[in-house]
């Protein structure tokens, strides 16, 4: 199952396909004893996007019998042992995917040229995902971080390891002369390596860097390369061999202080913007703002959900799920809206917009 939503990747979702492209939406479950219906559910959800295809004579033979194939695989790679918050299942002629999300999602069929990525893009916004650079004089270790744990990443190069001729470690530690290692040319030809290689993954999977490691190492990084001069430094040494435990507990106080500090500056531009007469909150002024590209910057309650309707002209209007015409995912669609149009996007917790009503944003003008 896919997890990770590149630029790139979501710009490949999202270029039309042969008719029909197929999204299935369902919420799953973490924990065992919630989540023994899930695959009930989801075979339920299968078969009436099966229907829907029977159904449409907009489908040829050949391309129903292909996408009801796509399906069929995608059922057979959902390991739902692993289920988080949501599921999306995208098949077309030829293609599928399955993607977790640690986000919830309404229960949706949807037959287009496109797929439906509003969910996935608005889940990774939420995740706040972030990189971890752990360094050392022979080693850089690069992590992917979300909501609550970190994990190793073998992509763009990484793990980097120092050819054993070219360092001796274990010589290093007998003389108790690490400091001069930093020093050596070896060491900066490696580093500027590894800022090199993290250049490029950082223009693929553009992110928050946190760097770790001894204090020597993460000046000479900063030295000689042009990365480590934007990203948080943890002086902390000895993770480019650790766990992702040990590393998780190292990074977690300062991911929870940078979020802290987050809060604090969202708190003070939202004020800011009541008095400049560029604030909107609720669902349908911000979707009105949105809609027309105005959002600066959206803050979101990292679990608030609502159902509406389109009313008369062009404002919202309450709704209970399951209507038929209900749009079960109109947050999800602000903050999608929102990062196309170039606003900066920030998930808050609960309760933290008081009464903005869950949603609030800053206009351009």
């Amino acid at each position: 199952m896919e997890h990770d939503l590149s630029p790139s990747t979501l710009a490949d979702l999202r270029r039309p396909r042969l008719y029909p492209a197929v999204s299935v939406l369902t919420p799953t479950h973490r924990r065992e004893r919630d989540n023994s219906q899930d695959r009930v559910r989801l075979r339920n959800m299968l078969a009436d996007a099966k229907k829907q295809l029977e159904a449409d004579p907009a489908v040829t033979r050949d391309h129903r019998l292909d996408v009801a194939d796509q399906l069929d695989r995608a059922l057979a790679e959902v390991d739902l042992t692993y289920a988080e918050d949501g599921l999306v299942i995208f098949a077309a002629p030829g293609e599928h995917q399955v993607w977790s999300l640690a986000r919830t999602v309404p229960e949706r069929v949807v037959l287009s040229d496109t797929f439906l990525t509003r969910n996935l893009v608005a889940a990774e916004a939420a995740e706040r995902p972030f990189w971890v650079l752990t360094v050392a004089a022979d080693r850089a270790t690069l992590w992917n971080g979300g909501a609550d744990r970190v994990a190793e990443e073998h992509i763009g190069g990484f793990p980097m390891i120092r050819s054993r001729e070219n360092f001796d470690a274990e010589r290093q530690e007998r003389i108790g002369d690490m400091p001069s290692t930093f020093r050596d040319e070896g060491t900066r030809r490696f580093l500027r390596d590894v800022d090199t290689a993290l250049s490029g993954m950082l223009r693929r999977y553009p992110r928050p860097l946190y760097i770790t490691g001894e204090q020597a190492a993460l000046s000479l990084l900063d030295e000689v390369g042009s990365v480590a001069g934007e990203a948080v430094h943890v002086p902390h040494g000895g993770l480019a061999h650790a766990t992702a435990d040990a590393v998780w507990q190292t990074i977690r106080p300062v991911i929870d202080e940078e979020d802290r500090k987050n809060i604090d500056t969202v708190s003070r531009e939202l004020e800011s913007a009541r008095g400049h007469k560029t604030f909107a909150a609720g669902v349908d002024e911000v979707w009105q703002n949105a809609s027309d590209g105005r959002i600066r910057l959206l803050a979101v309650e990292e679990n608030y959900r609502v159902t509406v309707r389109d009313g008369a002209g062009d404002h919202l209007e309450p709704a209970e799920s399951g209507d038929l015409d209900a749009r079960e995912d109109i947050v999800d669609e602000i903050v999608e809206r929102c990062l196309d149009t170039g606003a900066d996007v920030r998930f808050v917790p609960d309760g933290a917009l008081g009464d903005a009503q869950g949603i609030a944003g800053i206009l351009r003008y």
